[in-house]
């Protein structure tokens, strides 16, 4: 489609920041301390953080595979958050204020902070003024775009090491590899399949069988 990148650009850097959120959220989780988080206009990211995580070499692994989950678990939850229009407009509006908070915290790069900064205040401006079946229909849509997110990641999955911010840094599936056995295009593969099923499940709950019974609010 023409033009059609640039349309989704906004969402390639939403799905960053979903990523970058995610490994140092779980660094936290896991006792670690994060830092910053630096987004990039060519759509990279690096999530900053120090200390020494629970479960030793587990626990490293586990804070590598927070990033290309990450996305893929917020946007179960948002799909999820949708099966209900009060919860969904909550979602909404808890995710905006978390992009904005995020900046105050965290986000560190000036690109970052006009970015996840005037993202987040749309979000909330929608989530404020928008018709509820456009918010419910802005969750659905968000939630499955984080999900997609880590498959158009394929190719870093699939790599040691990638250039990110013109630096040449071990990818997440490459320090998961160090930390624990097998190759770094196994857990890559890992990875998708887990994101793949966490997508398929929230889905089949908001549309498959049985969910014509749920109830929505007015």
């Amino acid at each position: 489609i023409p033009f059609g990148r640039y349309v989704l650009y906004p969402f390639t850097i939403l799905a960053t920041w979903f990523h970058e959120m995610g490994h140092g959220l779980t660094a936290m989780i896991l006792g670690g301390n994060f830092h910053k988080l630096v987004l990039y206009p060519n759509g990279s990211g690096v999530a900053m953080h120090s200390g020494t995580v629970a479960l030793g070499r587990l626990g490293s692994a586990l804070v590598a595979a927070g990033g290309p989950v990450g996305p893929a678990i917020a946007g179960s939850l948002l799909i999820l958050a949708s099966r209900d229009r009060r919860r969904g407009h909550l979602a909404l509006m808890l995710l905006g204020c978390f992009m904005v908070v995020s900046v105050v915290l965290w986000v560190r790069s000036l690109f970052g902070i006009f970015a996840i900064g005037a993202m987040g205040f749309a979000v909330i401006a929608f989530s404020s003024q928008g018709a509820i079946g456009l918010q419910n229909f802005l969750v659905q849509f968000l939630g499955v775009q984080a999900c997609i997110s880590t498959f158009g990641q394929f190719d870093y999955l699939m790599m040691h090491s990638a250039n990110i911010g013109g630096q040449m840094m071990t990818s997440d599936t490459g320090h998961i590899a160090q930390q624990l056995f097998l190759p770094h295009w196994f857990w890559g593969i890992l990875i998708m399949l887990f994101c793949g099923f966490l997508m398929v499940q929230s889905l089949n709950a908001v549309y498959g069988p049985g969910s014509r019974d749920r109830s929505h609010s007015p």
